[in-house]
């Protein structure tokens, strides 16, 4: 299954199984590795689906006392938003 295929729930609990399996020390240097690698781009994954999910909240809530804008397709309208740390400002 691709990381793309993966919704967040699914990636977080491959990822605590990954977690499970080195702790144990169990595993080759190779095993290790390959199991690394599969971690990062799970987290990469729960990463974008989390800043996605960040948008559609912010466009609702900035649009909460007014009437939700929706686009072409009828969904929330969402607008680009930048975390602290990608605005430059140090994040606390």
């Amino acid at each position: 299954m691709k990381n793309e295929e993966v919704n967040f729930e699914q990636a977080f609990e491959r990822l605590e199984e990954i977690l499970e399996k080195m702790n144990a020390s169990e595993l080759s240097l190779n095993q290790s590795l390959s199991c690394y690698e599969e971690a990062n781009s799970l987290i990469q994954t729960c990463e974008q689906q989390l800043k996605s999910a960040e948008k559609k909240v912010q466009a609702l809530i900035k649009n909460r006392n007014q009437e939700i804008q929706l686009d072409d397709d009828r969904r929330p309208q969402l607008e680009t938003f930048q975390t602290e740390n990608e605005k430059g400002t140090p994040a606390i």
